[in-house]
């Protein structure tokens, strides 16, 4: 899979379409769709399920130096205005460090831009990203496109890797696309 058959794919999804669309009108500054709506999608499509089939939620991402609970919630309201009927999950990933480690018992260092949380997520396959720019859509795929293709989740251990976490992720998934591989997470030694 390259990247123009992944584009392709994703706009499949009604509500990837819809978000990618109207994300623009939301004004947040360096703002992506993210993650399991996006590789899901393909995976749907690839097991010739609808492409919103097991999407738990629209996933997106954004970079705003006010990182006051009051900006981000108000940006959570008016994304949950303009996309009625559409789980979205947005997250300003300029604040993600003031909460992560009391939720998640590690600590999570300050982001310079919103493709930094794309690095930081547990899986590989997880590890993308798009967004509308002048000519047309880009991408953040930093490990590509063979996982999603092949329909493997991998751990990516090189940041806040929580082997829970992944483990409970993946099985959850297992349960909507049963063809999926789960590499096994190391559960020592980590970095």
């Amino acid at each position: 899979m390259d990247e123009s058959h992944f584009i392709a794919a994703i706009l499949e999804n009604r509500f990837n379409r819809a978000i990618l669309d109207g994300l623009p009108a939301l004004g947040l500054p360096d703002a992506w769709i993210v993650s399991g709506a996006l590789f899901q999608t393909v995976w749907n499509l690839k097991t010739g399920h609808a492409p919103e089939h097991g999407i738990r939620d629209y996933d997106i991402f954004y970079f705003d130096p006010d990182v006051s609970w009051e900006a981000e919630d108000r940006a959570i309201q008016k994304a949950a205005a303009h996309f009625p009927g559409v789980l979205v999950e947005l997250r300003n990933q300029a604040r993600v460090h003031l909460w992560y480690e009391e939720k998640f018992h590690m600590p999570y260092p300050p982001l310079t831009r919103a493709t930094d949380g794309i690095d930081r997520f547990l899986m590989h396959n997880a590890q993308v990203g798009i967004r509308r720019n002048a000519a047309g859509y880009e991408v953040y795929a930093p490990r590509g496109f063979g996982d999603i293709d092949a329909m493997i989740i991998r751990p990516n251990i090189t940041a806040n890797f929580h082997p829970d976490r992944y483990r409970e992720k993946a099985l959850r998934w297992k349960e909507h696309w049963p063809g999926i591989t789960i590499l096994p997470a190391p559960t020592e030694d980590l970095p």
